[in-house]
């Protein structure tokens, strides 16, 4: 078995990073003078998959043109998700309307990078049998920790370390056609879905201490400039 599919939701304004997205959608700023889609779109090329849904809604023209315009290898289709009422919504409508049928396929935010394996990915989903799995990383600290003695005093400084205690959602998904029952009509998915699949003991965490990277301000944008070498090594299993 592997992943064919991949469900790609790039209809984000991405408000905190104007002006950048001013007069194009999130995922279309450039990363080393590619679009984010760009690199996304090779990852999952390298990694096999063979169709994207792109799920598309602020200045999709944009979008629609570059895709157009480019050659991934890939069939590529875009779902219109501009009434959607959160990406729990969004994800529904791109899987129904694009009759997505695996069963089993990837669902990502589109604002995203990652090096991770999907070959890995899938191999601990299948073994773990979830409805969903989250590719789950270990906190970016946004503050330096101060570390402190029983004496009150400053043994020393860590400038915003990695806490590998604590795990975040990376917004990097493995979805089995069993999802479709727990998409809301409207909702996101992490306050919908996720919480319902977490209480019935269906939702799986592969713990992944790799590169991962989201854009949600200028200073993560220059982060991801810095690693984006990362991603030109990346090849298929």
């Amino acid at each position: 078995m592997k992943i064919k599919t991949a469900v790609v939701l790039v209809g984000g304004k991405g408000i905190r990073l104007q002006p950048y997205t001013d007069n194009t959608p999130k995922c279309m700023i450039k990363i080393a003078d590619k679009p984010l889609l760009h690199w996304i779109l090779k990852w999952l090329k390298n990694n096999g998959v063979e169709k994207v849904v792109l799920g598309v809604a602020y200045k999709k023209e944009v979008i629609a043109e570059y895709i157009k315009s480019s050659d991934f290898g890939m069939d590529i289709v875009m779902n219109d998700h501009t009434d959607a009422e959160g990406t729990g919504d969004a994800f529904r409508l791109a899987i129904e309307n694009q009759h997505v049928d695996d069963e089993v396929f990837l669902a990502m935010n589109g604002d995203e990078l990652t090096d991770v394996s999907l070959k890995n990915f899938l191999t601990f989903h299948i073994q773990h049998k979830p409805i969903a799995t989250i590719l789950s990383c270990p906190m970016k600290s946004s503050f330096g920790i101060v570390s402190i003695d029983s004496n009150h005093k400053i043994l020393e400084f860590q400038e915003k370390p990695t806490l590998s205690e604590y795990f975040v959602n990376s917004g990097v998904y493995i979805f089995t056609q069993e999802i479709r029952k727990y998409l809301p009509e409207r909702g996101d998915i992490e306050r919908t879905t996720f919480r319902e699949l977490a209480n019935i003991r269906k939702l799986a965490a592969f713990k992944y201490f790799g590169f991962w990277n989201t854009i949600n301000n200028v200073k993560e944008l220059k982060e991801m400039e810095e690693n984006i070498d990362i991603l030109e090594e990346t090849r298929e299993d």
